[in-house]
């Protein structure tokens, strides 16, 4: 009875420990002035689950993550400097995307909308445009349309 007891004591130890464990950490970044509290409000109504995965801790409040390797949202995030008048919008659920190739995945960026969403997919979804149509309503919601992708 005693080994069982120090085994449970052990595995509470183990599982507080666990929840007290920080959360994934994402690089500061440059954010747009008045987005604030658009942000917060995209934030709270990110969905709990994106291309399957769940929501995962980020330290921190400057974004919202889901699965392993984690799929992230940032909000208010400066134009990418390859955006272009000219560049491709790729329409997903009536959000128009611009889309850059990374290392390990792609980044999505919000394109004629009030202030720029971006979205960090890995390879390991695909397909990518999973997680941006989960994240449509929200994005929709918390960050009005100024000019459709055509």
């Amino acid at each position: 009875m005693r080994s069982f007891l120090r085994g449970a004591v052990l595995l509470g130890v183990l599982l507080a420990a666990g929840a007290c464990s920080p959360g994934l950490r994402v690089d500061s970044y440059p954010t747009e002035p008045g987005t604030t509290v658009d942000c917060e409000a995209l934030f709270a109504d990110a969905p709990q689950k994106v291309s399957g995965e769940d929501t995962i801790r980020v330290d921190g409040d400057n974004a919202v993550a889901w699965g392993a390797p984690p799929i992230i949202l940032r909000c208010g995030v400066e134009k990418p400097a390859a955006l272009t008048t000219s560049s491709e919008c790729y329409p997903v659920r009536d959000i128009g995307w611009f889309v850059e190739t990374t290392s390990d995945g792609y980044l999505f960026t919000t394109i004629g909308r009030t202030f720029f969403v971006s979205v960090e997919v890995p390879n390991d979804y695909d397909p990518a445009a999973d997680a941006l149509a989960d994240l449509a309503p929200a994005i929709a919601k918390h960050d009005p349309l100024v000019k459709p992708c055509v």
